[in-house]
């Protein structure tokens, strides 16, 4: 699933500047905002990386946070926060808008296509339905031991044998090799006529096998191996890995196939619990003496969980060249690589020495490396013997202790039973209860002083460790030549293959096999997957596609179609740039045109102030020789102008008017 980090990014920043303006201002509004608008956001966000079409949530947020951010901006001038938001906004809403328009104009052009190709049946005279592409089995390149598609379920039961052998030291229901094979088509992003081999049984041994059309012998010619799984109900615990039995008369009757039949390799996936395994098994046989050792390939770096879990095919092919180097592809990408001679445990070689079983330490061998300083005395003051803790006797008993009541007495209330019998169960005593006299003082009974740390306490004295004179070192035993060394340069040199087949056990049902080739052309193998897997995978990946990558793949095949975006997402924020911005709500208009007549009132207003300023300065003189008199009689009398007169109509502040005396 893909994120749209876009949206998320978005979301956080919506979040963090309310939390920033939280800091910066202690805003509880802001942070409240910040965190409701960055929320829902994010919800939003969530909406779109789950499915690129479902942006309701989060363009109207958008747009609504876009609209009051602009709002606030157009007012306040503030680039910060509102600004940023509001030009943040504007670029989400055209970007959501993009994805509306892209998926609005695919939809429209398949409709017209539709139309089209509807058009074009109709006046067709040929069939009223066009058939689908018929599914051809793949056919061979070159030559191969075996190829195998499992297209024809006549040849399967004709070449293919079923296991009849039962398992040794297992318990008896489940030692017969009894599980299901059948032949049918994939559950998902299956073809008509295209089958697979599909294990349907769980928790049941089943195995199946066929002989190669010509035993492959490892001289101068790689080994291929090839082959198809899909876990169709995903895999819990059990394999899909493919032996390539050894060449051997013993075991000819593929009808007792079992888990002890010899391999030369075991290849392909296996898993159980949290354990998941590419396996590259192979059966080394020892020159010397001709045992058989089983080589186990080192685990790769890369994850391997996905194969099990995404119920898709996926092809596993295993090169083997005669320079000993192999290689692991999972749907032909490199998944590991190495050389038989050093990649695998236990190795191919042994070592050329090995320690001498019948070599023993010597008496006098001393290996430490440390001693006790011989030279080393206690100290005379040192007493191994004083206790770790001493009574504390500035402890003293607190005050209210209650020394002679026992703080815990007989249940006054309790009573002997009835059928209490003294020689089977002794004298009766009441069981104890806290002593309630205890419950409101420091403590009951006799008084114990507290323990505190010994200053004196050192504990058993040790002598320093110095280095030791007669050390030795570590012992080891000595190296002699292994009697069972050999050096085999040419590992790819195996136990020659005569058949191949699976022995499986899954707790998971329907696993689906396809499509398998060994052979000694990698040119040949290649051919046969891009007939096969190649042909499949491209199939899913068309089905597999969402909305959002078919309108990336269309506009990538159609670039002139950015030019229909780029308008079609411009109108609406240029709308909303200019309502946000330029636009003049109408109250305006009428608030304008209802204050104009307080204007004319107010050039009067400052007119009459002005005249009222300039007899002010006349009568100043007159106004102080007046206060002056009012001083000297101690009289003095105010005439208030009306609450009720205008300032419009001429009348200044208050004034003092002389007494006429």
């Amino acid at each position: 699933m893909p994120i749209d980090i876009a949206a998320f990014a978005y979301a956080a920043a919506v979040a963090g500047g309310g939390v920033l303006g939280y800091v910066k201002s202690s805003s509880i509004p802001s942070l409240a905002a910040g965190l409701l608008f960055g929320s829902v956001l994010g919800y939003g966000a969530y909406q779109t990386s789950q499915d690129p079409t479902n942006v309701a949530v989060f363009l109207g947020t958008s747009t609504a946070l876009g609209g009051l951010m602009g709002y606030r901006f157009y007012n306040s001038g503030k680039i910060m926060p509102a600004g940023v938001i509001a030009m943040l906004s504007a670029v989400m809403v055209e970007y959501e808008m993009a994805r509306i328009v892209a998926c609005v104009v695919l939809v429209c052009l398949s409709a017209c296509c539709s139309i089209l190709s509807a058009d074009e049946n109709s006046d067709s005279s040929v069939s009223d339905a066009i058939p689908k592409p018929i599914y051809k089995s793949p056919e061979l390149s070159g030559f191969a031991h075996l190829a195998e598609h499992f297209d024809s379920e006549e040849r399967f039961r004709n070449s293919w044998v079923l296991s009849e052998a039962k398992k040794d030291d297992i318990d008896e229901d489940i030692a017969k090799y009894d599980g299901i094979w059948s032949i049918e088509e994939p559950k998902r992003h299956g073809e008509d006529g295209d089958l697979g081999l599909v294990l349907k049984s769980k928790a049941r041994h089943a195995a199946v096998s066929t002989l190669l059309t010509k035993p492959f012998y490892f001289e101068d010619k790689p080994l291929i191996v090839q082959y198809e799984v899909n876990f169709q109900e995903g895999q819990e615990c059990g394999g899909a890995y493919l032996k390539l039995l050894t060449l051997d008369d013993k075991y000819g009757d593929l009808k007792q196939f079992q888990d002890k039949t010899p391999y030369t390799i075991m290849f392909g996936p296996d898993k159980c619990g949290n354990d998941h395994k590419l396996h590259f098994i192979f059966r080394h046989k020892n020159p010397l003496n001709g045992t058989i050792t089983e080589k186990h390939c080192k685990k790769g770096k890369d994850r391997l969980e996905d194969y099990f879990k995404d119920k898709n095919p996926h092809l596993y092919t295993l090169i083997v060249r005669p320079d000993n180097i192999y290689e692991i592809k999972v749907d032909n990408k490199l998944q590991s690589s190495g050389s038989l001679l050093d990649d695998f445990a236990p190795p191919v070689n042994p070592p050329l020495e090995i320690e001498d079983p019948d070599d023993k330490q010597p008496e006098d061998w001393d290996d430490r490396e440390k001693i006790p300083d011989p030279l080393a005395e206690k100290p005379d003051d040192w007493d191994e013997d004083a206790p770790a803790q001493i009574v504390d006797e500035e402890d003293v008993m607190p005050v209210g202790w209650l020394e002679d009541e026992p703080p815990m007495i007989p249940n006054p209330d309790s009573v002997k039973p009835d059928d209490w019998d003294v020689e089977m169960d002794g004298e009766w005593e009441a069981p104890e209860v806290p002593n309630p006299k205890c419950a409101d003082v420091p403590g009951c009974g006799p008084y114990k002083q507290k323990m505190k740390k010994n200053p004196r306490y050192k504990g058993k004295w040790l002598a320093p460790l110095v280095n030791n004179p007669n050390y030795k070192g570590k012992w080891k035993p000595k190296l002699i030549h292994n009697p069972d060394y050999f050096n085999d340069e040419h590992p790819f040199k195996m136990l020659p293959i005569s058949a191949v087949g699976f022995e499986l056990w899954s707790m998971s049902p329907d696993i689906y096999f396809d499509n398998i080739i060994v052979t000694d052309d990698e040119k040949v193998a290649k051919k046969w997957a891009d007939d096969t897997f190649e042909i499949r995978r491209v199939k899913i990946a068309e089905e597999n596609l969402s909305v959002w990558t078919r309108i990336v793949k269309f506009t990538a095949d159609h670039p002139w179609i950015w030019a229909v975006y780029l308008l079609l997402t411009a109108i609406p924020v240029v709308l909303l740039m200019y309502y946000c911005c330029f636009s003049e709500d109408k109250t305006d208009f009428k608030e304008e045109d209802d204050e104009k007549p307080f204007l004319g009132m107010n050039d009067d207003l400052d007119e009459a102030v002005e005249n009222e300023n300039q007899q002010n300065s006349e009568q100043k003189p007159i106004i102080e020789e007046i206060e002056d008199t009012e001083k000297e009689t101690g009289t003095e009398e105010v005439i208030d102008i009306d609450k009720d007169t205008s300032l419009i109509s001429g009348d200044g502040p208050r004034r003092r008017k002389p007494n006429k005396e």
